[in-house]
């Protein structure tokens, strides 16, 4: 059986790519909020290490088009 090499962390990948892609934007946090229809503090908590908040498909889906970034580059190491 063929063995797979998963990313234990993920969501920290996803969470550093995008405050990363949000900076290289421009983008305040509030800024990204408004563009995806979540709240300041939701977008805070996603960029967060110390939160341990998992989203959802659409709301990283809503991430990728207002950074305007594939979804491939939100997972890359």
């Amino acid at each position: 059986m063929e063995q797979f090499d998963f990313d234990k962390d993920i969501y920290s990948t996803i969470r550093r790519n995008i405050k990363k892609y949000r900076k290289q934007r421009g983008l305040t946090a509030a800024e990204l909020a408004e563009r995806i229809g979540r709240s300041h503090d939701f977008v805070r908590q996603i960029e967060s290490e110390k939160v341990a908040y998992n989203f959802s498909v659409d709301t990283f889906y809503r991430i990728s088009v207002a950074l305007e970034v594939s979804l491939d580059q939100l997972i890359e190491k």
